[in-house]
Order: C-alpha cells, then structure tokens, then sequence
C-alpha cells in the first residue's frame, strides 16, 4: 500500500461563536490509502480544543502513512489498527479516525460494499440532522430558525454560554417563537457552574429545550451525573465522554453521550462506546466537529444507532470540496455505493468565488483525474 496526505483550508459561510471561541475557518488533513488502482480516504481536522494545529496533525498522518506502507493489504491493516496494533491508534484520536476511515474506504471498495455494510447496518442510514445555531443576537437567531425550519430542518442546536445568562434565555425563546415546530438542543459547552446550570434548566425547559448538552465545565464527570440525576432535561456528556473508560464511567448516570469520531478515535471506536451503553438507559448522539462531507461521511454510515443526530458540519461551510452524503431538507443519508460513497467535487461544481488562488490545493491522486506532480518525500509513504 502506499499514502498521501495533503493539508487545505476549509473556510466557514459565516463565524460560528460559541462560549469559548469563535472560528471562521480550519484547515484539514485529507489521508489517502491506495492499493492496487483504489484509494480509501479520510479526513482530520485541526482543533484548539484537543491542541491540534495543521502542522501537527500533517506530522502524524505522514508517520501513519510510513506505518500503513508496511502493510500488503488494506484488511490486514484494519484488523491491526483495531486491535491497537499500530503506533497511530495510541496517538490522537483525530488521527486515528482519519486512518480508520481511509481503510474502511479502502475495504468496502475492493468488496464493493458500503461503509455502513462493514458496521454491520443491512440498509443505508438516514436521519434528520440537528442544524447549528452559534451564539448571536436574538432577532439573529429568529431568522436563521426560520430559514432552517423552512429548509426542511426539524432539530435546531443553539449554543449557549454567554456572559449573561439571560441573552440565551432570549435567544432560545427567539428561536423558539421563529420555528415552533422545531426541536431544540441546547449546548453550553461546559460553560456553567453546577448551581447555573441548576437554576438555568427549568427555565431553558420551559421554553421548550429537550436536552442539553455539556452543560458543565469538563473535568468533573461526577458533577455531571449529579445534575443529570435531578435535571428536567436530559443531559448529554461530550467533553467529559471522550474514550471508553469515561462512557463506561457515565453510562446510565447520564442521559446521553456524544459521541464524534475525531474524539473517540473512528467509526470502529465508536462502536464499542455504543456497546458500552447499551442497556443502560444512556442513548448514542452522534456529533462532529466542522468538517467537510469526507470528514462526516463515516459519522453518517452510523447514523441508525443514535437518538440524536447532529452531522452538519460539512452544511457550515463556505464551499465543501467533497459530496455524497445529501443534507437537503434536513437530512443525512449514507450512500449505497461501496466504501464511503463520497468524492471529490469536479472544479465544474464549485461556485464562483468558493476559494482564492492562495487557498486552492491539488487533488487528491483518484484513478482518471490524477494530480498535477506526485506528492513529496515528506508526505508520502510506499511499500
């Protein structure tokens, strides 16, 4: 096998504020697997949060890639990566995620089987998505809720967290007059006390909020289960539910845990935290970080399993360089074509003015549209 990996900007349509930053743009790492004439692909993103910046993320892909070089074929290197065989399954977990992908690509294409196939899913999985709102004036807010609702979206996430409590308390109820029919979710991202959180979820549930998540500083999983054990609405832990030691910790103390593939280390991972709660009363939300279609098509070939979807960060971009996921009218659907069922974007397919000169990168080495020179030394790995 052999691997190439190139870096790219991905530029939000417009800054998303939440309680501890706002971002209008990060850059990602696209990994490509080949082996004989196929590529599977896989996307990392960079975050502040988990202290991942490109160039880190760049470093660790090109040492996965010189660890997947050793490997004859791609199978044998998805049962490795699975069993903690390979130096990149103890590292991040962004980056594993994007390995795990790659190769799950891979597979499903020399078999001609879906992702959602190998995941043990007999029917390609669709689901409504939650839609993201980012912290933002009131009358802001109204009017995004009511283009999104008109949109076809049933579930709107609204990000909480602000200085004063009450201009959330105003936005929610803002959102909630301008699309009724709307499901709401509520996430501070662990930006109240245990006593705000206590005395701010009646309020947020008598506006018609149905869950909320992490509404805690992380750190504290037992505060957590405390809030959870007496709270209106159900609480759903993120930042505090990162690997299988903490969702085991939590399970059916909690209402949820969000489970997003950059964090727990891929599709493969996922799954065991899924097994992990089944039978406890904790169901499975499925998140994402920012992403493009490549970064959430994994996310969405699980889709079947979770209460509440939430896989719109490909939707928050200015312009996703990949398709193949849908996310018209609200929902989220795999592909029944084998592997991930994504690919790149022809340049016939962007819009004018969905990248500058300075930002555009070459393609990724498909079989037909190769790229215009063979990757460096630095970034590619062969056997």
């Amino acid at each position: 096998m052999k691997a190439a990996q190139q870096t790219v900007r991905l530029r939000l349509a417009e800054p998303l504020r939440i309680s501890r930053s706002t971002m209008a743009a990060r850059d990602a790492v696209w990994l490509a697997v080949e082996h004989e004439a196929r590529i599977g692909h896989g996307e990392a993103v960079t975050s502040t949060y988990y202290g991942l910046d490109a160039g880190t993320l760049g470093r660790l892909c090109a040492e996965a890639g010189r660890e997947l070089a050793r490997f004859a074929e791609p199978e044998s290197a998805l049962d490795a990566l699975r069993s903690g065989g390979l130096r990149c399954a103890q590292g991040p977990p962004a980056v594993t995620a994007a390995v795990d992908s790659a190769l799950l690509d891979l597979v499903g294409k020399r078999a001609l089987r879906p992702v959602h196939q190998l995941l043990g899913a007999t029917e390609p999985p669709r689901a409504a998505t939650a839609r993201t709102l980012g912290i933002s004036a009131p009358a802001e807010a109204a009017r995004t809720a009511a283009r999104l609702a008109a949109a076809g979206f049933t579930t709107l996430k609204i990000k909480a967290g602000s200085a004063d409590p009450a201009d959330d308390l105003d936005r929610v109820a803002a959102v909630q007059a301008a699309a009724p029919g709307a499901e709401l979710l509520l996430d501070p991202n662990g930006a109240w006390s245990l006593a705000q959180a206590r005395a701010l979820l009646p309020r947020f549930a008598a506006l018609g909020v149905t869950a909320v998540e992490q509404p805690l500083a992380p750190g504290d999983p037992e505060a957590l289960a405390r809030l959870a054990a007496t709270s209106p609405l159900p609480v759903i832990a993120d930042e505090d539910a990162v690997g299988l030691a903490d969702v085991r910790r939590l399970a059916g103390r909690v209402h949820g845990i969000n489970v997003k593939l950059a964090k727990c280390g891929g599709p493969s991972a996922a799954l065991r935290l899924a097994e992990a709660v089944e039978g406890s009363g904790t169901a499975l939300m499925l998140g994402c970080l920012t992403a493009s279609s490549l970064g959430l098509a994994p996310a969405v070939h699980l889709a079947g399993r979770a209460r509440w979807t939430d896989l719109d960060g490909h939707l928050l971009l200015a312009h996703d360089p990949w398709t193949g996921i849908g996310g018209e009218h609200g929902v989220v659907a795999a592909s029944r074509l084998p592997g991930l069922g994504i690919r790149r974007r022809t340049s016939g397919e962007r819009a004018a003015g969905d990248q500058t000169p300075g930002d555009r990168t070459p393609g990724d080495p498909i079989p037909g549209n190769p790229p215009p020179g063979p990757p460096t030394p630095e970034n590619r790995a062969t056997a």
